[in-house]
């Protein structure tokens, strides 16, 4: 299982309709092959930052099976105007196993 990160930074003033957007297109992701789980958390300094953490099966079920799929097309469609900036995704590997 791999985890991915992606820190959104959103448009001043739009956190709220960041919040609720994406309550709305999590499905997207949650409907996606290799889906685990996911979790969103907004920044205490930066409230135009959010932090996206999802599990995956894999990398391949996130950088392959998603990011190519009709899901993350209609993901970015529903969410994507609200970005500042381009969002910033990291993985990360179990580093105890």
């Amino acid at each position: 299982m791999i985890v991915e990160t992606a820190l959104f930074t959103v448009r001043d003033g739009e956190a709220e309709l960041f919040r609720n957007t994406f309550a709305g297109a999590r499905r997207f992701i949650e409907a996606s092959k290799g889906f685990c789980r996911l979790e969103m958390r907004q920044g205490i300094e930066a409230p135009n930052t959010f932090i996206l953490i999802v599990w995956w099966e894999t990398l391949e079920d996130h950088t392959v099976a998603f990011k190519q799929s009709a899901n993350f097309t209609q993901w970015r469609a529903e969410i994507g105007h609200l970005f500042a900036a381009a969002p910033v995704v990291h993985h990360y590997s179990d580093a105890l196993a």
